[in-house]
């Protein structure tokens, strides 16, 4: 009897000590990712970034999608590639003669602790194309904003 009772004190001390480790999707942490969503890549109907971080909080972005592609230098406000970040952004929308405009502007990054992200920003127009509407009245500065999944690598 003795020995069942040692046991069973045995089994409930160790499960004690277990349960208090999280094992829930530990979120492991990297330095690289890709975002996949729409008017992602430089403001693309449907594009791909990519990014590396190459100090804690600073990373290098670059994308390219459905017509279109950019780049952008990103300040996280956590050393981590799962944080949001300021950023300061390129996009160049389209191509040859589908070239609509490029912009560069600064923009606010939410990033999700798992895989949900989504930006906002202000673009100061460079140039227009071609393919810019004869219909729209230029401004000077424009939108910019996406939305997305992001997947650290």
């Amino acid at each position: 009897m003795k020995k069942h009772l040692l046991l069973l004190l045995l089994l409930i001390g160790i499960h004690s000590l277990i349960a208090q480790h999280y094992f829930e999707d530990e979120l492991i942490d990297t330095n690289a990712s890709i975002t996949l969503g729409l008017l992602n890549g430089g403001g693309s109907f449907i594009g791909a970034d990519v990014e590396t971080l190459v100090t804690d909080r600073v990373g290098l972005q670059i994308g390219a999608g459905l017509i279109g592609f950019g780049g952008g230098v990103n300040f996280h406000l956590e050393p981590s590639i799962r944080s949001s970040f300021i950023s300061l952004q390129y996009w160049h929308q389209g191509i040859a003669e589908t070239f609509t405009q490029d912009l560069i502007g600064p923009n606010f990054v939410y990033r999700g602790k798992k895989w949900f992200t989504c930006q906002i920003g202000l673009g100061a127009v460079l140039s227009r194309g071609p393919a810019f509407p004869e219909n729209l009245i230029p401004t000077p500065v424009l939108l910019m904003y996406s939305l997305g999944a992001y997947f650290p690598l």
